[in-house]
């Protein structure tokens, strides 16, 4: 993976040069890339995904499609500004910082989505921000098997093995939860959203992830199903 970095007036982009170079001269590197009309217009978004923000599944290409996400603010904070943030420099945004840990992540092997690129535009004191990464094809969230009753405990185990790796790996995520845990159709989890998560040496922030896992599956589901993704995690 090799990225690159543009700018130009107000704007920055960090870019996966491998990815855009799949599809040359389909989509240019500019900022309306990261805008809903850019791909309305083209007809090009398939579907959107719940939550803050909004998320759209985009037809980036004939074979591959690409998850674009704006960075929005929740609580307290998004009465003051739901899309603007603090600028305190380029590579400490939320955008950079999270697409340049999605890389690292991706090159270690384990199983995340491709980040492709990641736009800030800056306005004097504040910034606005969205990423794109890889959809990944076929997959539903943990959170939907859950609510259907189709998590068996071969796929618990597969869980709790895959947060094991990423631990492992040192990732503390910050909002481990049902939804932000994939499954594609062979039955492999992956994880995905990466926003103000950090790698760091072992401590109690991995004991602290599990715990919010469970409270997240307990609002799906009343199965007892954490001791069974231990199990896996511990394998």
């Amino acid at each position: 993976m090799r990225l690159a970095a543009l700018r130009q007036r107000n704007w920055l982009i960090l870019h996966d040069v491998d990815s855009l170079c799949d599809a040359p001269g389909t989509h240019q590197i500019d900022p309306d890339l990261f805008t809903r009309d850019y791909w309305c217009e083209r007809g090009l978004i398939v579907g959107e995904a719940p939550g803050r923000g909004s998320s759209l599944f985009l037809q980036a290409t004939p074979t591959e499609q690409w998850v674009l996400r704006p960075y929005r603010r929740g609580g307290m904070a998004a009465k003051l500004s739901e899309k603007r943030y603090l600028w305190t420099g380029a590579e400490r945004t939320r955008a950079f910082r999270e697409l340049r840990l999605t890389a690292k992540l991706f090159e270690q092997g384990l199983p995340v989505p491709r980040p492709v690129a990641s736009c800030v535009t800056h306005y004097g004191l504040t910034y606005e921000a969205a990423l794109i990464t890889v959809r990944i094809a076929g997959a539903k969230a943990f959170a939907e098997l859950l609510v259907n009753d189709l998590a068996d405990e071969a796929l618990l185990k597969r869980v709790g093995a895959m947060i094991y790796s990423f631990h492992q790996a040192g990732l503390d995520h910050v909002d481990l939860n049902a939804r932000n845990i994939l499954i594609d159709p062979t039955g492999e989890p992956w994880l995905i959203d990466f926003d103000r998560c950090r790698l760091r040496s072992p401590g109690k922030w991995g004991k602290e992830n599990l715990e919010r896992l469970e409270r997240s599956i307990k609002k799906f589901t009343e199965a007892p199903f954490m001791p069974i993704i231990y199990k896996g995690y511990r394998c």
